[in-house]
């Protein structure tokens, strides 16, 4: 199993299919086939930060992003070109906390089931060691 430890924001951008001023993930920190732990520092220019919090919005959105980082990345290690994802449901997401302006977040991603490009993914979010979202998602691979 591959463990990798810190992919800097120009190349987690270039693993998945957002781009600015869309992306919700900067940092991948580690990753295996079956997990993935991204990061995000909340900055001034996201176009979910109101009044210096990162809204319900965002936070799912770099929950989402999170599972795309995990595919891009997979697709990337065979030569792959990384297909267009979509978010096919998303189930019981329970936010506790929003971070602030320059909060760090971090995101694991641990996938339950892969099957004919249908992804079920469980995802905790943590700020500074403290849990402040987590929740279910399916995505849907592009044909």
């Amino acid at each position: 199993m591959e463990t990798l430890t810190l992919l800097e924001k120009k190349t987690v951008e270039d693993l998945i299919p957002q781009k600015f001023p869309f992306v919700m993930v900067d940092t991948m920190y580690t990753y295996s086939e079956t997990s993935l732990i991204s990061g995000l520092t909340v900055q001034s220019d996201n176009i979910f930060v109101k009044n210096d919090i990162f809204l319900e919005a965002g936070l799912i959105e770099h929950m989402a992003q999170s599972v795309a980082l995990h595919t891009g990345y997979q697709f990337s290690l065979k030569n792959e070109v990384s297909p267009t994802g979509y978010i096919g449901s998303i189930k019981e997401i329970a936010i506790t906390r929003l971070p602030e302006l320059n909060d760090s977040i971090q995101s694991e991603v641990t996938i339950l089931q892969e099957f004919a490009g249908i992804t079920l993914v469980n995802i905790v979010t943590t700020l500074n060691n403290e849990e402040i979202a987590r929740g279910q998602m399916k995505t849907v691979l592009a044909k």
